[in-house]
């Protein structure tokens, strides 16, 4: 993989590049798309959660609901003081819930893209299945009084989502193949 002008630093397009011909994360994946078919098999859910009645993928615009709520939390936890662990904890609860449908209009996205992307989307998942996990370890310290461990799980839970993140915009913009233009444009 060759670096673009603007585009990732050698090192970090090397390893995409790797992630992107890590043949062994076909099993996964495959594992993976047949659930999601199981649960979710071609026709108007899926249409739905792909955005094709919004005319572009609609797993893009819900990302910022848990990313934004979760980064909130975190401002709160550092410059709210006291007085914000209410709020913060009500945000951390608002964006783990936004997590779980964001993460299946991903998913309808995922079911629509070529091999190479669903490795990298495996992987995508994953680091997103781990920030959560993180998020909720989170929200059950602040439930039990331990804000300041929420307040640890969640910058961890940030790292890991923000990994998740990247690798999601690098589907997305560096390699333009998440949703084909003709899954969102032509209802089945």
């Amino acid at each position: 993989m060759d670096a673009i002008p603007g585009g990732p630093p050698p090192p970090v397009a090397e390893a995409l590049g790797r992630l992107e011909g890590c043949e062994a994360l076909d099993a996964p994946a495959r594992t993976l798309a047949q659930a999601a078919d199981a649960a979710v098999p071609a026709g108007p859910v899926r249409d739905a959660l792909n955005g094709s009645w919004l005319g572009h993928a609609l797993h893009p615009a819900l990302t910022d609901i848990p990313i934004g709520c979760w980064t909130s939390a975190s401002i709160l936890d550092f410059l709210g003081g006291r007085s914000s662990r209410k709020a913060a904890t009500l945000l951390l609860a608002i964006g783990n819930a936004a997590a779980l449908p964001t993460a299946a209009t991903g998913l309808a996205d995922w079911l629509e893209a070529d091999a190479t992307t669903r490795r990298v989307g495996v992987v995508h998942a994953g680091a997103n299945a781990a920030g959560l996990a993180l998020y909720m370890a989170s929200l059950r310290a602040r439930l039990r009084g331990r804000h300041l461990r929420g307040a640890a799980w969640a910058l961890a839970g940030m790292g890991v989502a923000t990994l998740a993140g990247y690798l999601g915009g690098h589907m997305a913009f560096g390699m333009d193949t998440v949703t084909p233009r003709a899954a969102i444009t032509q209802p089945r």
